[in-house]
């Protein structure tokens, strides 16, 4: 589905600037991080953590039906504009000719849900899926289990599963004879601490914030637990290690996805498939104004196998979207 002029996705919510009015509507909150911007318009400073938590509290309140959003301090807070866009890009693999199913017979494991749960709240709610998120860290899981509590929405559609071996994607996950349409996955971009703490300040360079190369860790604007940051072997070790493992659920996933943040990644990750055994690989391309991301999906069942799961899975459940205006 083409993009629109902002680069994101058709569907998504978040087309243009931010609608000031409508989110300080949502939550009053964030007005005392909003502030004039040299236009004359309104902006609030993104560098500020506190800030970019408001805003996805308002985000959230406004434009996907939650009643309470929050998340214990240093974990990441994601842009959601970027996360829905992959969101919607998945929904657009389940497509057929009837259009995109939705409800809650679609289930989608969310690997590494983090304390925020942004994947299943924006799946509840454009979707109607159901969700399984999956997490090494309990403090992690039990943020999630107080969102559920708060939203109504997430109670009745999202399970939480805790990961007790740091190595492992889907095992002590995945059930036995368990069905899932889609996984998704947001991987830890870095291979260390150090090159983390560097990438936050080419951030802050970028947008005139910090000066200098040697200057202490600065503050992440977007918060993150270490495993949300970086991993031994970074974001290409840790996508290898899935498309491995992935292999032992072939039958129990329709597609697998995962984001890359490099575009230098994509190559060896496709090799790594086709050796796997991958009979269907996808790579999409998305963007937010200037930024440039992508995630590959991929597919171990041959193309009769697919329709039959598509036959089967899908036909019974509902093909609306959720507008979310």
């Amino acid at each position: 589905m083409a993009p629109t002029p902002s680069g994101l996705h058709p569907r998504n919510l978040h087309q243009g600037r931010y609608d000031f009015s409508r989110l300080l509507a949502a939550s009053p909150e964030l007005a005392a991080f909003v502030q004039p911007s040299p236009r004359g318009d309104l902006t609030l400073n993104f560098a500020d953590p506190a800030a970019v938590k408001a805003l996805n509290q308002a985000l959230l309140l406004a434009y996907y039906g939650l009643q309470h959003w929050d998340i214990p301090e240093g974990y990441l807070c994601p842009p959601i504009p970027g996360r829905a866009d992959y969101l919607h890009h998945l929904a657009d693999l389940l497509q057929t000719a009837k259009g995109i199913p939705c409800g809650p017979t679609i289930r989608v494991l969310d690997v590494g849900v983090g304390a925020n749960a942004i994947y299943p709240i924006i799946g509840r709610h454009c979707y109607g899926w159901s969700f399984v998120g999956a997490d090494i860290d309990a403090g992690a899981l039990a943020a999630v289990a107080r969102l559920r509590q708060a939203n109504p929405t997430l109670a009745t559609g999202l399970e939480c599963r805790h990961q007790p071996d740091p190595q492992q994607l889907f095992a002590n996950i995945i059930q036995p004879g368990e069905l899932f349409d889609l996984t998704l996955c947001n991987p830890p971009f870095h291979a260390s601490a150090e090159a983390s703490a560097e990438g936050t300040r080419r951030k802050l360079r970028n947008l005139g914030l910090a000066k200098g190369e040697k200057q202490p860790a600065p503050a992440l604007n977007f918060g993150g637990q270490h495993n949300e940051l970086w991993c031994p072997g970074g974001e290409l070790g840790f996508v290898l290690r899935m498309v491995a493992q992935s292999r032992d659920f072939a039958g129990q996933c329709h597609w697998f996805s995962c984001l890359l943040s490099k575009q230098e990644n994509v190559a060896p990750v496709r090799q790594a498939l086709q050796q796997a055994g991958a009979q269907a690989i996808r790579e999409v391309a998305m963007a937010q104004g200037n930024k440039r991301s992508r995630f590959v999906a991929w597919s171990f069942l041959p193309a009769k196998m697919q329709t039959e799961w598509r036959r089967f899975r899908w036909a019974p459940v509902s093909q609306a979207v959720h507008s979310g205006q």
